[in-house]
């Protein structure tokens, strides 16, 4: 039977069709749709970003209706929808022009999805690792070891949130870097704090913005290959800073042309290398990885257990 999941992002809205018994994949793409842009600050969805995002949602209920009529529709709304104090309201709208239910998911859940996610993407080492996921709106982070959570948690420090709330300059200036940074270690002072007690060294990301870094590293060392069907990607670190250090230098519009950069992270890109750099140095990683599987992923795992646990919409 086919299922159609679609993840309702801050960034983008992202849909997976696939085939619950034999695993193929149907379909399994995005649409920028930037649901919390110019709302962040003060947690509002304005009137253009949510036009945004049901035009996305019609868009994906054509592509479910051409390649699976009959699959049952699961929707998931994740920061962006979550905090915003007219969250309610859209989520009314949604199921009022698209007869779509969405299900507004906790930060915490988020996070439970994404392990699921990862855990079907890769096999997990036994040894203390972190896995991250970095959204427009909020940072989810699972500690593992032994294969199985220790400690997990939601942040409000997404790319799109830290750059409404900071607005640094173009290049970033090292002292707002620092600002930032020094903002980062604060809130994530209980997750700094699990880590001081496990010691990971190995950090594993999930999502959009790790799926560019990955990508801008093969494209411009050119010593690694990325394997779609390995499920996952090993960054050389060097590789890595390297990309990190040229995206923190470069203007917009060099980041735009950076090889394997796509125009919806260009301005975004640099919010997501000040959370990995933290982490990189404060715990001494010495592993990091790429994982094509996240959420939307861990919500088919989800389904094969408790069908029953979401809310589901059809055509």
């Amino acid at each position: 039977m086919k299922i159609a999941v679609i993840d309702c992002g801050t960034n983008t809205f992202n849909l997976l069709i696939k085939n619950q018994q034999t695993g193929e994949i149907h379909y399994n793409d995005k649409i920028p749709v930037r649901l919390g842009q110019g709302g962040l600050e003060d947690n509002t969805l304005n009137e253009a970003s949510w036009q945004r995002g049901l035009d996305a949602l019609h868009s994906h209920k054509k592509t479910i209706a051409q390649l699976a009529p009959n699959a049952p529709i699961y929707v998931m709304a994740t920061s962006a929808v979550r905090s915003a104090s007219n969250g309610a309201a859209f989520v009314k709208a949604v199921a009022d022009e698209t007869g779509l239910k969405l299900n507004v998911i906790s930060g915490d859940q988020e996070a439970e999805l994404i392990f699921k996610g990862v855990q079907q993407g890769m096999n997990l080492p036994d040894a203390p690792t972190l896995i991250m996921d970095i959204g427009g709106g909020s940072s989810e982070f699972i500690l593992v070891e032994n294969q199985k959570p220790v400690f997990q948690a939601s942040y409000n420090i997404g790319s799109s949130r830290l750059m409404e709330n900071f607005r640094p300059a173009d290049p970033i200036l090292p002292e707002e870097a620092k600002k930032i940074t020094d903002y980062l270690e604060t809130e994530l002072q209980d997750l700094l704090a699990v880590c001081q007690k496990y010691q990971p060294r190995i950090l594993i990301g999930s999502s959009g913005s790790f799926d560019t870094i990955a990508d801008m590293c093969v494209q411009n060392f050119k010593t690694t290959k990325l394997e779609p069907e390995k499920g996952y990607y090993t960054f050389k670190l060097h590789e890595y800073m390297q990309i990190a250090q040229r995206m923190a230098e470069a203007t917009y519009d060099e980041r735009l042309h950076t090889p394997g950069m796509i125009p919806m992270r260009a301005d975004l890109i640099v919010m997501a290398h000040l959370q990995i750099n933290l982490l990189v140095k404060r715990l001494g990683i010495k592993t990091l990885q790429q994982c094509n599987f996240a959420l939307k992923e861990g919500l088919f795992h989800s389904l094969k257990a408790n069908p029953e646990k979401w809310q589901k919409s059809s055509l």
